[in-house]
């Protein structure tokens, strides 16, 4: 089922900790921009039929990556391109936009999702994994 824009906005301001709902689209389009380039086939269809249809088009159609980013080069991939981040804002931005997505597609699609992934992203999505 497909989350609604302001549902969605709405939850990621609120763990975002933002003061406006154009910061929290702000972080959830460069976060969903920079994953979309992480997953493939689908997976990332899938994903993208859950999110707002905004959203879906910015995962469908993603910034590109040579090769797949740790968590690490991930938050501050994010925080290059986001004004004025800081490696440790862009962790909170980019924690407060994956763990919406996660609630979004749901523990089944977020196990496959994480399975595309380097390992450690579990922790930006929320959902730590046992070790």
């Amino acid at each position: 089922m497909t989350v609604r824009w302001e549902a969605f906005l709405d939850q990621v301001k609120e763990r975002g900790e933002y003061e406006s709902a154009q910061e929290a689209e702000r972080a959830s389009r460069v976060v969903l921009a920079l994953l979309g380039a992480h997953l493939v086939g689908a997976v990332r269809a899938e994903l993208a039929a859950r999110l707002p249809e905004t959203f879906a088009l910015i995962l469908l159609n993603p910034l590109q990556s040579a090769e797949p980013l740790s968590p690490e080069r991930f938050v501050r991939a994010t925080a290059a391109w986001i004004e004025g981040a800081t490696e440790a804002t862009a962790a909170w931005d980019v924690s407060a936009v994956l763990s919406t997505a996660a609630d979004a597609a749901g523990d089944e699609l977020t196990q496959q999702i994480l399975l595309q992934l380097p390992a450690g992203y579990d922790l930006l999505f929320g959902r730590p994994q046992p070790a």
